[in-house]
């Protein structure tokens, strides 16, 4: 039988079927972290999160948000006199749900007729795929923290350094300045989000080509010498000062963003050989940043529909259908208790 006769990719018979070789599956990482709210069904596709400002701070920086004015001079009460009352101000953050979605589509014949049996791996692709749409969703969020650090420059079209631990330590003091807590529990992988309780640290989040100008950072100490304590996802590198690393091939550059390249070949990993690439490291810290999923349906919705059930649109059972869909919102709920340190990646 010639593959033309099949809506699908053509079949491999005609020649010894071989085993069917692994694809690539999409990294999750960034979801470890992250507030988890809830919206509960037919309210909103909009929700409106609040904080009260501390005394003295106001809307604006990442610094400015979390600064306490509390001057004992300012609170000294006289005998008989009554303070001056204060007000307290609030900061509102809107998040809009979107729904996000993937089908693919098989015919009778080729469940039927079809050396491999299609619908399976159209079900775990469709799986990993919305897998991945989740993640580019917090990345997408997470990069666009205001709070931010550059290796070797002043702007992302400067930067011409890798990860160094002076600019980890800029943020460490950026962080705790901010009232920022260490991370201490983590999202277990649950279908109930589970917490487990991890060593206080911040957590940083960055591209596998980083690996090696992590390695390289004064006093990294590698998981397989952690002794007692354990690695908090299977992509964790190690640790170094206050902070522990992951990575995953996900966490993409800007390619060509950063400074012009020097050297030959170029000192930076450069897509076009002109600019070097910037990696983004984003850094963690507790309560920085929220994920929001209607009630029910933080894990995926999946949909099959097999060729065998006949409706009027399809009466004698051509078609059948596999998809997922889910509704999301990331969003940076106090951009001082996290940061984002743009780097270069030192071209091996």
């Amino acid at each position: 039988m010639s593959g033309q006769y099949y809506n699908s990719a053509s079949p491999r018979l005609g020649a010894v079927r071989g085993k069917l070789l692994k694809a690539a599956v999409a990294v999750e990482v960034l979801g470890i972290t992250g507030d988890n709210h809830d919206l509960e069904r037919n309210q909103s596709d909009t929700v409106i999160f609040r904080r009260w400002l501390p005394r003295g701070a106001s809307v604006g920086t990442a610094a400015s948000i979390n600064r306490w004015d509390a001057d004992p001079e300012d609170h000294r009460t006289q005998e008989g006199v009554t303070p001056t009352a204060d007000q307290i101000a609030p900061q509102d953050i809107t998040v809009t749900l979107q729904q996000y979605s993937c089908l693919y589509m098989y015919t009778d014949k080729v469940a039927e007729l079809y050396e491999d049996k299609i619908p399976e791996p159209m079900k775990r692709q469709a799986g990993q795929r919305m897998g991945l749409v989740r993640e580019m969703i917090r990345y997408g969020a997470l990069k666009g923290c205001s709070n931010r650090f550059y290796c070797g420059g002043s702007s992302r079209s400067t930067v011409s350094a890798k990860i160094d631990l002076p600019t980890l330590r800029a943020v460490t003091r950026s962080i705790l300045g901010n009232r920022g807590q260490l991370v201490t529990q983590i999202l277990a992988p649950s279908p109930n989000f589970n917490t487990a309780s991890v060593e206080a640290a911040m957590l940083v989040f960055c591209h596998t080509d980083c690996e090696n100008d992590i390695r390289e950072l004064p006093g990294f100490k590698e998981v397989a010498a952690y002794g007692q304590r354990k690695p908090i996802h299977p992509m964790e590198l190690g640790s170094t000062d206050r902070y522990r690393f992951i990575v995953s091939p996900e966490l993409s550059a800007y390619a060509n963003a950063g400074a012009a390249v020097s050297g030959t070949p170029p000192t930076m990993i450069s897509t076009g050989g002109s600019n070097n690439d910037v990696y983004p490291y984003i850094v963690v810290a507790e309560d920085a940043w929220g994920d929001v999923a209607l009630r029910g349906m933080r894990s995926f919705d999946p949909v099959h529909i097999p060729h065998t059930q006949k409706d009027k649109s399809d009466p004698i059972g051509q078609r059948g259908y596999i998809g997922a869909k889910f509704w999301s919102a990331a969003f940076v709920q106090n951009d001082g208790w996290m940061a984002v340190v743009e780097a270069g990646a030192t071209n091996l």
